[in-house]
């Protein structure tokens, strides 16, 4: 064959759509996505279909589970083992199922979040409710069709006649969509379907009376609001916000601890215990001591306050804000319909597509039970017609070579009855036999008076239904063990009524900031060394005391403040991180001033050009990554001087040495603009600023103090250009720093 009879040109647009769209088709409907009718996915489907074949009922002993893989992977599921085994894990998990469909021997893993045991070591078999939903499978309750490789058959969907869908929830990723449906209680279900069936116009919120919201297996409390979950439900999208139940224990005088008795739903409690662990060594759980798991079969996590006088609710709001002990669990109420289309369904939908199925499945089976009773009224019917003359169907039988047509000719019998007449045994031909036929014919007659009215009658399938409801109820409803609500419900707390501040445990901190920018936030109060260590070519730049509770405030050269956590800055370990991640800082800008915050206190700011004001600390604080611009400042000027606005007098000196004292009084305080002009100059600008009391003189950067009569001549009014620094002034010109 020549090569060109092999190759094909196509365009790769189209053979790439085509292989992405048949891929997609496969992972939404063979995949990820539920049924709406069953509740189940392909995989979840095969798994219990295959147990019923291998006869492991509720009642018979259990099978290896690598039997149950083997024999599911072999004929209906050609994918990994793994992967099987895993689906069939967690519907054996009553921390996972709130309906387990199999019951498990051996280690199917914990809440832990410890790996079950292999599949060659443990057991399985179906529970009640994985075989309820198979029941009606062998009475045409669904439709079949071929395996992978066409040599069995599968069920399309299950009879289901339990509501799976709502009761154990799914969850899934699909090609651009997803599902992840909660678990519900039952008893509230099978409620809210007697109502639908009895008023099918029904509103959503009349439904939402009986199904009040989630039933998670692990139980805590929903803490979601009342119009948030309706809203949910209507739409078939939204999220429940669910807690840990905890309640206060006393100790010993006056001490007390919390209990855990309940985690949200699909948290990991070995995890759970790692995180918060991890959080009291970072000290991001100032409240919390210890955490300790006395767990047994029941949760019980013990969290130790540091102090007894810490309220325990306040201690939680922070605990439930930085851990897994509140979750918010996502609601997208995404199935496939009757049709195999995937939809977003509301509540009422769901509901509605059950008792659609569930009524098509009784008239199905109706439908086959009267075909077997057609079938078996036929043959009796025969039996009776030769009962009353069974020596001449003897005499026929004994002296034909070929007995069924003359039985046929001698008692008008069908074919099928003349089969059944000379299969019929020697020990049936008795008067008794004949009474039971009779009984067997009357009951049949009976029975199929009853199915015909039930096929025709809309009332009587709504009877069944509302039956079969009330049989659910009665053997997993509220009133036992399994069905009893887990999950209650309570008001969502204001958690901003806790104070942040609060949340913090004061230490004390030294900042360092190098010449880079590289900033760390080192234990105690320290003074700078030479064992402080730096990057090579860098060195150390600000260094200032602090507490863990501070705001660290920083006034760049583009007239920009910003504000940091002292409590988010690095550890001393290491060189630190530049300053420039945690704040919009831009490249080609640099730090003029770092220092604490101090509410109430005024600030000096002056740009390199001179000009300058007054600004309260209070008005600089930013709330954002960005900073707040106070000091705008032209395109060729920096700023260059934050100090405190303190005393009566304030100082000015510039790269000239040229230096003037005027009063602060002159100085207008304002929240943010340009300021207005301190000290002319001919040449280059301002070299730093100060401000001081008069009485007290004024300390330059070496630490000498002048007094106030070596300062006369240097008095004068704001604008002015000033005088030459008298001898002895510092040769980089600068006053004491003040931060």
């Amino acid at each position: 064959m020549a090569l060109e009879d092999i190759v094909r040109e196509v365009d790769l647009k189209e053979a790439l759509g085509e292989r992405y769209l048949a891929y997609a088709l496969s992972t939404i409907m063979q995949r990820a996505l539920p049924d709406v009718r069953d509740g189940l996915k392909p995989v979840h489907r095969r798994l219990l279909y295959a147990m019923q074949r291998l006869k492991l009922d509720p009642n018979s002993s259990f099978k290896k589970c690598a039997r149950v893989v083997g024999d599911v992977m072999g004929q209906f599921h050609p994918h990994g083992d793994q992967s099987i085994y895993d689906a069939l894990v967690r519907l054996a998990q009553n921390f996972s199922l709130r309906y387990p469909l199999i019951d498990g021997q051996g280690n199917f893993g914990n809440i832990d979040g410890d790996n079950p045991a292999a599949m060659r070591y443990t057991e399985s078999r179906l529970t009640v409710i994985g075989e309820l939903l198979l029941d009606g499978l062998d009475d045409d309750g669904a439709d079949f069709k071929p395996n992978y490789n066409n040599d069995d058959r599968e069920p399309v969907i299950l009879p289901g006649g339990f509501p799976n869908l709502l009761a154990n929830g799914a969850a899934g990723i699909a090609v651009g969509m997803a599902t992840n449906i909660p678990p519900h209680n039952l008893d509230e279900i099978a409620q809210a379907l007697i109502h639908l069936i009895a008023a099918p116009n029904a509103r959503d919120e009349t439904l939402l009376q009986y199904i009040k919201g989630p039933d998670f297996p692990t139980g805590g409390q929903i803490v979601e609001p009342a119009e948030s979950i309706a809203e949910a439900y209507r739409t078939g999208k939204g999220g429940f916000r669910v807690r840990a139940r905890w309640n206060k224990e006393e100790g010993a005088r006056g001490t007390w601890v919390v209990v855990v008795t309940e985690i949200p739903y699909q948290v990991q409690k070995g995890k759970l215990i790692e995180k918060m662990a991890e959080l009291i060594g970072e000290k991001k759980l100032p409240f919390l001591d210890d955490v300790r798991d006395e767990s047994a079969e029941d949760i019980r996590l013990v969290l130790i306050p540091k102090s007894r006088n810490i309220e325990p609710e306040l201690m939680m709001e922070q605990i439930f804000r930085l851990t897994d002990l509140e979750t918010r669990f996502p609601l997208n109420m995404t199935v496939l319909d009757a049709n195999q289309t995937p939809r977003v369904m509301s509540l009422k939908q769901t509901l509605v597509a059950y008792l659609d199925h569930q009524r098509g499945v009784m008239i199905r089976r109706a439908s086959h039970r009267l075909a077997k009773i057609a079938d078996r009224l036929e043959i009796l019917d025969g039996y009776l017609s030769v009962f009353l003359d069974l020596d001449k169907v003897i005499r026929i039988i004994r002296n034909s070579d070929e007995p069924k047509p003359e039985l046929i000719k001698a008692f008008k019998l069908s074919d099928v009855q003349a089969e059944a007449i000379l299969n019929m045994r020697l020990r049936s031909l008795r008067k008794l036999e004949e009474m039971e036929i009779r009984q067997e014919h009357t009951a049949l007659k009976s029975e199929q008076k009853d199915l015909k009215a039930l096929v025709k009658s809309e009332e009587l399938q709504n009877d069944k239904l509302k039956a079969s409801f009330q049989e659910l109820r009665a053997k997993f409803g509220a009133k036992t063990v399994l069905g009893k609500r887990r999950s209650t419900f309570s008001d969502a707390p204001t958690i901003e009524d806790v104070p942040m501040e609060a949340l913090v445990e004061k230490e004390p901190i030294t900042v360092i900031c190098s010449e880079k920018g590289w900033i760390r936030a080192m234990k105690g109060h320290i003074e700078p060394s030479e064992d402080l260590k730096f990057k090579d070519g860098d060195k150390g730049r600000f260094a200032v005391k602090a507490q863990t509770t501070d705001k660290l405030v920083l006034f760049a050269t583009n007239g920009r403040f910003f504000t940091l956590d002292c409590s988010q800055l690095p550890g001393g370990r290491g060189n630190g991180e530049p300053v420039r991640l945690m704040c919009d800082l831009e490249n080609d800008q640099d730090i003029v001033a770092m220092f604490v915050h101090q509410p109430g206190r005024k600030l000096l700011i002056a740009s390199s050009s001179g000009r300058g004001f007054v600004v309260p600390e209070d008005e600089v604080i930013a709330q954002k990554k960005g900073g707040r611009q106070v000091m705008n400042v032209d395109p060729l000027e920096e700023a260059k001087v934050c100090t405190p606005a303190s005393g009566d007098h304030v100082a000015f000196i510039g790269e000239n040495r040229k230096m003037v004292i005027f009063k602060l009084a002159d100085v207008p305080e304002m929240a943010k603009g340009k300021g207005v002009t301190m000290q002319k100059y001919k040449d280059g600008g301002l070299n730093d600023a100060t401000s001081f009391t008069w009485a007290d003189g004024l300390r330059d950067y070496n630490g000498r103090t002048w007094e106030k009569g070596e300062l006369g001549d240097y008095r004068g009014e704001r604008a002015q250009a000033g005088r030459l620094a008298p001898k002895g002034w510092p040769k980089n010109g600068k006053f004491a720093p003040e931060f």
